[in-house]
């Protein structure tokens, strides 16, 4: 059965010397993955459609097993992403946490437009390190984790000062400090950028300033609380991690010179 699906390419495996596997996260039906024959030629009409990240209209066979993709239009290329190192990993690293993170033919046309809007923001130029703590942050509830974030784990009370426990999967005011001595002593502004960033509407997002050392926290924050529930293993986050070491050397070097 033939049939036209709008997508992002979040996958590519090579297959054999020519063909590639493509998996494409749809508003329509979730995830779903292609053979596209002849895609690894340079001349392929299918080269550069099958480029990941890639937002595009496909026209696929669809059958029992895997489909076949026949023909595809470009509707966003993610330009800015591609000609920046940094900007591509952020987005794999967005791509392959949605995918771990998704079962095959999962509907939900919610996340696919908060993938997509995500994806969109990146090429325009937005903060990517931010973007990409909004990602995280609102992906806790794709994976069932729900960290209290809007009062005091302990006393539910909503005023004071708050630290960030990753124990009692929350908030914890002034007042109940001593029940975590692991707890994270965040700043108050990265403890309400936490927040913000989990409960934010991603379509009402403006101008995006975070002062270096907040985003310090905010990486620490999260990638802590990642590791303690997720259960996830993401090369693209790894990737990041040695892509930040390598700058913040050479970012020193030239300070010193």
């Amino acid at each position: 059965m033939l049939q036209k699906v709008e997508g992002i390419i979040i996958r590519t495996i090579n297959y054999g010397e020519t063909n590639k596997i493509v998996t494409v996260f749809t508003r329509e039906n979730g995830k779903l993955a292609f053979m596209a024959r002849g895609a690894r030629k340079p001349n392929s009409r299918l080269s550069a459609i099958t480029q990941p990240l890639t937002h595009g209209q496909f026209l696929v066979q669809r059958g029992s097993g895997l489909g076949t993709l026949q023909q595809g239009e470009i509707l966003t290329s993610m330009r800015h992403v591609r000609e920046d190192l940094m900007i591509t990993a952020y987005a794999a690293y967005m791509v392959e946490l949605l995918d771990k993170s998704t079962d095959d033919q999962q509907v939900n046309p919610y996340l696919y437009e908060f993938l997509k809007q995500s994806l969109y923001y990146l090429n325009e130029g937005y903060d990517a390190e931010i973007l990409t703590n909004i990602f995280e942050m609102k992906m806790l509830q794709v994976i069932g984790l729900r960290p209290e974030l809007s009062s005091c784990v302990q006393c539910q009370s909503y005023e004071g000062r708050f630290s960030f426990s990753v124990r009692e999967n929350g908030l914890l005011c002034h007042r109940c400090f001593d029940i975590d001595p692991h707890r994270l002593p965040l700043s108050q502004p990265a403890i309400r950028l936490l927040r913000l960033f989990y409960y934010i509407d991603l379509e009402r997002l403006g101008a995006i300033n975070v002062k270096p050392e907040t985003k310090k926290e905010l990486r620490a924050a999260i990638s802590l609380y990642y590791d303690e529930y997720s259960g996830l293993f993401l090369k693209s986050r790894r990737f990041i991690d040695q892509l930040e070491k390598m700058e913040a050397i050479f970012t020193e070097r030239k300070q010193e010179d």
